[in-house]
């Protein structure tokens, strides 16, 4: 699932361009300095964008809970499967807003090159579509719940995607960690 926002995004903020960043970049090395500054500021927005669609199908799920809640038997069967699910979830949110930014500053230690930041932003544009098969899962277990249905097969599938969004988002550190 390909979501148009990430280009657009950079896009943007590369148009909005202004005429002092348009001087400024004919210093000799300054223009890679705005380039990188840009691709920081769209990596930065990315990220929120991303840990907010999963701040709130964390606030569905937590109504799904309350919904299993209100049946004994029910809340009992599913509340450990149902807390590793909003754990992992949790987890994911918090590596996303505390990650490090896709490109390093001009002054900053770690440098990261463009093929590298080419791969940083794939892992990105993987989060993003984790995050909306996440709200997916999520709408798909509380139609279950609300249903009666194979309430297990969902959160089972449900955990199964914040797997491997954490695994995804896991990698897109490890490439970051091992730039020189």
């Amino acid at each position: 699932m390909k979501d148009d926002f990430v280009p657009d995004m950079y896009d943007k903020i590369e148009e909005e361009s202004t005429g002092l960043g348009d001087l400024l970049g004919k210093i000799p090395g300054f223009a890679g300095y705005m380039e990188r500054s840009r691709r920081r500021e769209a990596d930065q927005i990315l990220r929120e964008t991303i840990s907010a669609r999963l701040e709130e199908s964390r606030l569905q799920l937590s109504s799904v809970h309350q919904e299993l809640g209100r049946d004994i038997v029910k809340a009992v069967d599913f509340a450990e499967p149902l807390g590793r699910a909003d754990t992992r979830l949790m987890g994911l949110i918090g590596k996303i807003k505390d990650a490090p930014q896709g490109y390093a500053g001009f002054f900053d230690a770690v440098k990261i090159k463009e093929d590298k930041l080419a791969e940083v932003y794939a892992f990105d544009e993987s989060m993003l579509a984790y995050s909306d098969q996440v709200a997916v899962d999520v709408a798909a277990l509380e139609k279950a719940t609300l249903d009666d249905e194979d309430i297990a097969g969902a959160i089972r599938v449900l955990d199964g995607t914040l797997r491997e969004a954490n695994s995804a988002f896991g990698r897109r550190q490890e490439l970051l960690s091992g730039i020189d």
